[in-house]
């Protein structure tokens, strides 16, 4: 998957859990990034964490730290 694309997705599933408590967010996305990601997509994130994240929000890079 592109980086962009799969940056914006994940900041939308971000999005959806904005209202939530921040320990509620992140729980939640993380929850639908384990659930609903397949295994490479998961892994491509974690790799475009560890280069830095750009273009994440601060609620789905939190969440995608938890993934490592």
């Amino acid at each position: 998957m592109d980086t962009a694309d799969m940056v914006h997705q994940a900041n939308q599933i971000a999005q959806f859990f904005s209202s939530y408590s921040e320990a509620e967010a992140v729980a939640g996305i993380e929850d639908h990034l384990r659930k609903f990601w397949p295994p490479r997509m998961r892994t491509q994130l974690v790799a475009h964490l560890e280069r830095g994240g750009e273009g994440l929000s601060s609620l789905a890079l939190k969440a995608s730290s938890q993934l490592r």
